[in-house]
């Protein structure tokens, strides 16, 4: 007979060659991981009150001519590599003029030496397969012109150029060639909206939302007169540098100089007190300037 040790010496045996052979497999089944060619990239900005999103595959010139050559000139390309490159917009946009809905939509290029089609398409997963793009699926077509570029750009790059409280250019970059386009989102409409609620209509609007009303009056040119109201009734109780940095601005443009140097005056000392060089240098330039505007010596 086999005694008991024998056999338990001889399960355990076979227990451990069964895990080995268990994790030699599981690596050999691993891969060798190393750096992608065209590694991807996700860039986020916010245009306006609108999130934009694009995420896309960067390739790199690596010595060679990149359009006529590795992108044909009068072929529909994925504008990128390994992927449809997507672009998403959190609230509904116009590009170039054209009408977006909020959505996520792949950016299909048609590059040309003296002229670019840009598509969005509702596909987003067409990759390297443009031969079986349906135009139906389109969303926007517009046509943009390609520029030099005054330093080469190796690597293939998207990105958000020229922004302004409503606005953007999204600029895509490769070797010597650069295309943008114009993005507009509708801001206008939801900040009066908020406004009209909290300000105007509110009963319980704070400080920080009567400055707020106010320096969107006043950097929209919308009426001044109201956004002076505004911002007296911020620095009513509690005055900040920057709001009554604010209310000599806004002064200034009323082309009330002798209140814009009182205004600016009382910012300054409360910038000194908080140690900010910044709005106290802000403060000296703003009522220099009132100071000239008046006439006075």
């Amino acid at each position: 007979m086999i005694s008991s040790s024998v056999l338990t010496s001889s399960r355990a045996a076979g227990a451990t060659l069964l895990v080995s052979g268990l994790l030699l497999a599981s690596a050999a089944q691993a891969q060798i991981s190393t750096p992608a060619a065209s590694p991807k990239s996700t860039v986020t900005q916010r245009v306006g009150l609108t999130d934009v999103t694009i995420t896309y595959y960067r390739p790199s010139a690596k010595g060679r001519t990149i359009y006529g050559t590795v992108v044909p000139f009068g072929k529909r390309w994925r504008t990128g590599a390994n992927s449809t490159t997507t672009i998403k917009f959190s609230d509904d946009v116009t590009l170039e003029g054209k009408k977006v809905p909020a959505g996520e939509y792949g950016i299909y290029t048609i590059p040309n030496k003296t002229e670019w089609l840009v598509v969005l398409n509702k596909s987003t997963k067409q990759g390297a397969d443009v031969d079986n793009f349906k135009d139906d699926q389109d969303v926007a077509r517009f046509s943009v012109k390609p520029y030099k570029l005054g330093n080469t750009v190796e690597t293939f790059t998207i990105g958000f150029s020229d922004l302004t409280p409503a606005t953007a250019n999204i600029d895509i970059q490769w070797a010597l060639t650069g295309v943008k386009f114009k993005l507009a989102t509708d801001v206008d409409p939801k900040v009066m909206a908020q406004i009209d609620e909290k300000v105007i209509k509110g009963t319980a609007a704070t400080a920080n939302d009567y400055a707020a009303a106010a320096v969107y009056y006043y950097e929209n040119n919308k009426d001044m007169k109201q956004a002076l109201e505004w911002i007296q009734k911020a620095n009513a109780n509690d005055p900040k540098f920057w709001n009554l940095h604010h209310e000599a601005k806004i002064k200034m443009k009323m082309k009330d100089y002798k209140g814009a140097m009182a205004s600016a005056e009382q910012s300054r000392k409360l910038a000194l007190d908080a140690k900010n060089a910044d709005y106290v240098k802000m403060n000296e330039d703003l009522a220099a300037e009132a100071k000239k505007n008046s006439g006075a010596k």
